[in-house]
């Protein structure tokens, strides 16, 4: 096999965790080149991974003719220029996710990458309910639960309890564009076992105006909010509630409920990655356990290695589903801003 050649933008904490390690795993990968953000953070990770190219701008990585593909590693404000940059060079992408800063840039991906259909754009999954996915989906395709009636998804922490907490980058309209807290990877993993969700109504709040910039130590504007409550329609009638917040002590952590006319799945993710269900009758919620040939694991560098060698087609996540989260998102900043229900897409 032809030696596949990728260039990293951005190799920061998920790739170190993550991709790095997954493409070293994969047969005739080279990780060719490195930018960061600076020159000597870019000097640093080439050689502690043994790097051998490094660029003074993502612009020179994105136009070397002797790479194949590109990870993007960066916040969500470089996705799509990036992106559209590198799949006009001829390059493969695999961006972290957020998709993009908003719903406008994503279309922007999406548009260009149909435009070079040879070329794969995967987008990183979310990685939760990785481990029940396979099982979740069996069970709600031979009708568990019966008839879906409601849905219920919390991802709750007190990350940003703190007032004194430094701003995060998340917090940044700049660096993270609409998204807001894990609405995003949130709900991305909700839509893998439920129908489309149709409109939303939001409320928002940030409880600390102000934090201490990380680098001057001066107070700045929080621009994104500590907590979010979601309230949802979804295909076929059912309702839907998502409540969000990094301002909650003894939080809940991050679970998915699914109550139907004859039965409940429950999924615990955060705390215990346990997988509860009990159908109408029932004395209590029973454990349910992972099939070892359900079981699913994170292999999204394996899978982005086999698209581009043509061996398989990316399912978690193309540009298109990456899109639907960015309708969602996007509907519920607008909606909280508002005050009104507001329709996704």
């Amino acid at each position: 096999m032809k030696t596949i050649r990728i260039g990293i933008i951005g190799l920061g904490a998920n790739c170190r965790l993550r991709h790095v390690p997954g493409l070293q795993e994969c047969e005739n990968v080279e990780i060719t080149g490195v930018v960061n953000r600076s020159t000597k953070s870019t000097a640093a990770v080439a050689k502690e991974f043994g790097i051998p190219k490094t660029y003074d701008h993502w612009e020179q990585l994105v136009a070397d003719p002797e790479l194949d593909a590109v990870v993007i590693g960066t916040w969500p404000y470089l996705h799509c220029p990036i992106t559209l940059a590198a799949l006009g060079s001829g390059k493969h992408v695999l961006t972290e996710a957020r998709m993009a800063c908003n719903l406008e840039e994503a279309r922007q991906m999406l548009a260009a990458s149909q435009q070079r259909p040879e070329l794969v754009a995967q987008i990183v999954p979310s990685p939760l309910g990785f481990d029940a996915l396979l099982t979740i989906r069996r069970m709600v395709d031979e009708g568990y639960l019966g008839e879906l009636r409601e849905v219920v998804a919390i991802a709750t922490d007190d990350a940003f309890a703190n007032p004194d907490t430094p701003l995060h980058w998340r917090q940044s309209a700049e660096l993270s564009g609409q998204n807001v807290l894990a609405l995003g990877i949130l709900h991305e993993a909700v839509s893998r076992w439920i129908p489309k969700t149709e409109s939303v109504l939001a409320q928002a709040q940030t409880f600390t105006q102000k934090r201490p910039d990380p680098a001057s130590g001066e107070l700045v504007a929080v621009e994104r909010p500590d907590s979010v409550h979601v309230l949802t329609q979804i295909d076929g009638g059912a309702l839907g509630l998502y409540h969000l917040s990094s301002a909650t002590h003894f939080a809940a952590g991050i679970q998915v409920q699914f109550f139907g006319s004859e039965g409940t799945i429950k999924y615990l993710i955060s705390s215990e990655n346990k997988l509860l269900a009990g159908k109408a009758g029932s004395p209590s919620l029973a454990e349910v356990k992972i099939p070892p040939e359900e079981a699913y694991a994170w292999r999204v560098e394996r899978d982005f290695i086999e698209a581009i060698r043509g061996e398989k087609k990316v399912e978690l996540t193309d540009f298109a589903t990456g899109v639907r989260y960015m309708q969602f998102t996007e509907a519920v900043v607008q909606s909280a801003e508002l005050g009104r229900r507001v329709d996704v897409g």
